[in-house]
């Protein structure tokens, strides 16, 4: 039992990411865009956050919350090409996500090399520490953005026009909206939260940033959106499982009961295999937008 209550702080900030990565993700394609670039923008916020951090941390005691809003911005930044590619030129969404996410690996490690001569940033020395009960102040950030999206989304007009444009974008420019400045904002704001939540997990659960930092945590928020159906309350039940099962793979050396019966990689495996399970078994199209991955042009029926 005191295992099982000690893994809540790590369950917390491990889930943390994940779930403003979803909340971002959820976002974007309801307004009508697909984004699997989730995992590369992910990167692209961690390396901006480790390496301001590193950078500012001897003579700026606010530098970790500088390096977070600085990830962010870099997060929204790269999501810019994908909205000009997706929404613009009307591409299609899957080729630009998949090229923003090996973009992101390149990028990263060119721009490491360049300033700290390694393939990955110096180790900072201190990251984001815990508050009362172990928790990071993550989580609380974490909260706050998908209560937020959840009031946005279904309280306010505005919430209203960018699920139309998801779901029926003809009809809602015939009442005025305007479906390319609506994606737009989307994805621009997926990018900015998924270059948070990158930010997030590398000054909470590493000491640097790496070509492996990241480790699929970008898809895993992908697979909460659609496990999740689309909907906050989802999204955050869903990121609550997977992060459970992640927190569940490194403390399970800590039970000797399963630890000597299975072999450590049985439990790395985990929070994948219940990723894949859960989709398969309940997710559907059904639940999907109507109108998400198919790109807009201006007066097509």
């Amino acid at each position: 039992m005191n295992v099982i209550l000690g893994m809540i702080p790590s369950v917390l900030m491990i889930t943390s990411p994940i779930l403003i990565t979803a909340a971002g993700g959820m976002i974007c394609e309801r307004s009508g865009v697909t984004n699997i670039a989730l995992e590369g923008l992910l990167g692209i916020g961690a390396f901006a956050a480790a390496s301001t951090h590193v950078i500012m941390e001897s003579f700026c005691p606010g530098s970790i919350w500088i390096a977070l809003a600085v990830g962010a911005v870099f997060g929204m930044l790269f999501s810019l090409i994908h909205a000009y590619a997706s929404i613009s030129l009307n591409a299609d969404q899957t080729i630009s996500g998949t090229g923003i996410n090996l973009l992101s690996t390149g990028v990263t490690i060119f721009f490491s090399q360049v300033l700290f001569s390694a393939d990955r940033t110096t180790p900072f020395k201190i990251g984001m520490l815990p508050g009362p009960g172990g928790i990071y102040p993550t989580a609380y950030i974490a909260f706050v953005i998908i209560v937020l999206s959840w009031f946005v989304m279904y309280k306010l007009p505005f919430g209203l026009r960018l699920r139309a444009c998801g779901e029926h974008p003809d009809a809602a420019a015939s009442v005025g909206i305007n479906v390319r400045a609506m994606r737009y904002f989307a994805v621009l704001l997926s990018g900015l939260l998924a270059g948070l939540a990158g930010g997030c997990l590398v000054l909470t659960e590493t000491i640097q940033y790496t070509s492996n930092t990241i480790n699929g945590t970008g898809f895993i928020a992908l697979a909460a959106v659609s496990f999740g159906r689309w909907t906050p309350a989802g999204i955050t039940g869903s990121s609550l499982l997977f992060g459970t099962a992640v927190a569940f793979a490194i403390y399970v050396v800590n039970i000797p009961a399963l630890s000597s019966v299975l072999p450590a990689e049985f439990f790395n495996l985990l929070p994948y295999v219940i990723t894949l399970l859960a989709l398969v078994v309940f997710s559907g199209k059904n639940h999907a937008p109507a109108s998400v991955g198919k790109p807009y042009e201006n007066g097509a029926s």
